[in-house]
C-alpha cells in the first residue's frame, strides 16, 4: 500500500532494516525499484508468481535479503525445495486485505511445520507470522516457532502503544 516512492522518503531519515512485503500480482517487475528505493529484504507471495525459484534467484542477485509469503490455506510443503534459498518466510495467519481480522487458529500447526521443515533444510531460516498477533495469542505462536511477529490492530488500535508493544 505504500509503494517505492515512500520506501525511498522514509528510507532518507533512517537505517533500519527494510522488509518489503509486495502484496501484489507478477511482483518481478518492481524487484529492482524496491531495491533501489532502500528494500534490505523483498518478500513475495508464493501464490503471486509463475517462477518463484526465478523470483527468489532475482532478488538474492541484487544483494537483498528474499522472503516468501503464504496465504493460510497454502501448504508449508509448497516450499521445501526453495527453502534453503530463503532468508525468511511470512506465514500470513489471516487472509490478506485488510487488518482487524482474528487470527486463524490453524496458522499454529502450520508454523510447527515450518519450523521442523526449515530445521531440516535451512535451520537459520526466519519465521515471521502476520495477521491477528496480539497478546492473547504471541506466546503461542512464539512457542510454535516463529521469530518475528507483525501486529497492526494489536499496536495501532491500542491506546497506549508502547504498554501494547511490550504486551
Amino acid at each position: 500500500s505504500f509503494g517505492p516512492m515512500v520506501v525511498k522518503a522514509v528510507r532518507k531519515h533512517t537505517k533500519l532494516f527494510f522488509d518489503v512485503h509486495l502484496m501484489i500480482e507478477n511482483p518481478d517487475f518492481f524487484l529492482e525499484e524496491f531495491k533501489n528505493a532502500g528494500a534490505d529484504m523483498i518478500t513475495v507471495h508464493q501464490e503471486s508468481t509463475k517462477h518463484l525459484h526465478r523470483t527468489i534467484q532475482g532478488i538474492k542477485s541484487m544483494g537483498i535479503k528474499a522472503g516468501v509469503s503464504l496465504n493460510p490455506a497454502t501448504s508449508v510443503l509448497t516450499l521445501e525445495h526453495i527453502l534453503p534459498d530463503l532468508d525468511m518466510v511470512l506465514i500470513m495467519s489471516v487472509n490478506p486485505g485488510f487488518g482487524g481480522q482474528s487470527f486463524i487458529p490453524e496458522s499454529i500447526e502450520k508454523i510447527k511445520k515450518l519450523r521442523a521443515l526449515a530445521d531440516q533444510k535451512n535451520p537459520s531460516l526466519l519465521i515471521q507470522v502476520d495477521g491477528g498477533i496480539n497478546k492473547d495469542n504471541s506466546a503461542d505462536v512464539i512457542k510454535a516457532g516463529a521469530d518475528i511477529l507483525v501486529a497492526g490492530s494489536a499496536v495501532f488500535g491500542a491506546e497506549d502503544r508502547k504498554k501494547a508493544i511490550k504486551e
